[in-house]
């Protein structure tokens, strides 16, 4: 099979244990070596995989896997021919694992070559810092300031005074203006930060525009999924705290505040100046009202439509946003009361 991200050397599974702060189950060959990742289907000699389900482990049976990462709770059913690290989390211990093995994965590389292609249009007043890759078609303005390591794809515009952190990643045909960016920010292919909030003073005479002055600030360790669009603000700054992973195609209006470590899946879409709180999690599609405010640790369920205040952490669903249980119990209801309207309509009683 062809990979795009080769591993690096081969490293003992007993030391790759060991870097993670893990157990190496007793009597496990000490010698067994990794080279790879694999699921538990299809891993081969030397690949190393993980059990996070119990669905899964009927699969250890017959996994050609050299190690497996593995909780206490089925560690027996590891064969004794296989491996085992111990994790308390094996799912998040193997992610762990494979950055290590395959540090190539970790972040978008250049298409190209390093440093600054002739093809590139650098600003002669930009500031960039040692180890920069500016790659064929991009464009960086005046007095934009980009930090050590940082990659800025192929056609690329990065606007006059922006500021990029040290480590980022800026892919193929994203634009950043009008922003300050942390270190080691991904902003994928297509996407869009900066640009002009939607705002206008709407009227019979027709909409005049607003200027949007304020910046969009993006925190360290941030990631912009493709063709995702963040607004900056219009009189004060839109910001994305650190360790926020936004999916692609999702929409942030100007003005808005994303607490840190919050993910939102592929569009979502939040209306300006609403202020989300820290680890808030949006599935698919999840619609935000502007000017509300909604609660630290709230975990919203895909297509969820929250129109007021959430003041208080929880799992929600539906529309519009209600407790999880109180929705499921809703839907217990419609169901029933469909289920007996229709059997009226036929003329038949209903199982109810």
């Amino acid at each position: 099979m062809v990979t795009f991200f080769p591993p690096v050397a081969p490293i003992l599974a007993v030391d790759l244990a060991q870097r993670l702060g893990l157990e190496f189950r007793a009597g496990s060959d000490a010698k067994v070596t990794v080279n790879s990742v694999a699921p538990i289907e299809d891993a081969a000699a030397g690949s190393l995989t993980f059990l996070n389900n119990r669905i899964y482990a009927r699969l250890l049976t017959d996994t050609k896997a050299s190690t497996v990462v593995v909780s206490k709770a089925h560690l027996d059913q590891v064969p004794d021919t296989i491996a085992a690290i111990i994790a308390p989390d094996p799912y998040r211990a193997f992610a762990q694992a494979a950055a290590i093995m395959v540090p190539s994965a970790m972040r978008p590389l250049p298409v190209f070559d390093q440093g600054i292609s002739e093809r590139a249009v650098v600003h002669e007043s930009a500031m960039l810092e040692e180890d920069v890759t500016v790659e064929p078609g991009a464009v960086v303005g005046a007095r934009a300031k980009i930090g050590r390591g940082t990659i800025i794809g192929p056609n690329v515009t990065i606007g006059a005074d922006t500021h990029i952190g040290r480590d980022c990643s800026i892919v193929a045909n994203a634009s950043v203006i009008h922003s300050i960016l942390g270190d080691r920010v991904i902003i994928q292919a297509g996407a869009r930060i900066g640009c002009d909030g939607f705002g206008f003073s709407m009227g019979p005479q027709g909409h005049l525009k607003i200027p949007q002055l304020g910046r969009a600030i993006l925190q360290d360790d941030v990631e912009i999924g493709p063709n995702s669009v963040i607004d900056r603000g219009s009189n004060r700054d839109t910001v994305i705290g650190e360790g926020t992973k936004i999916d692609g195609y999702v929409m942030i209006g100007h003005n808005t505040t994303v607490g840190r470590h919050c993910v939102m899946a592929g569009q979502c879409g939040i209306a300006g100046s609403t202020t989300v709180g820290d680890f808030v999690l949006m599935g698919a599609g999840v619609a935000v009202n502007g000017h509300i405010s909604v609660a630290s640790g709230s975990q919203f369920m895909g297509k969820t439509v929250i129109v007021e205040d959430v003041k208080q952490g929880g799992q929600y669903a539906g529309e519009p946003a209600r407790p999880l249980k109180l929705w499921r119990r809703d839907m217990v209801r419609i169901r029933r009361d469909l289920k007996k309207r229709t059997a009226e309509m036929e003329g038949r009683k209903s199982d109810d």
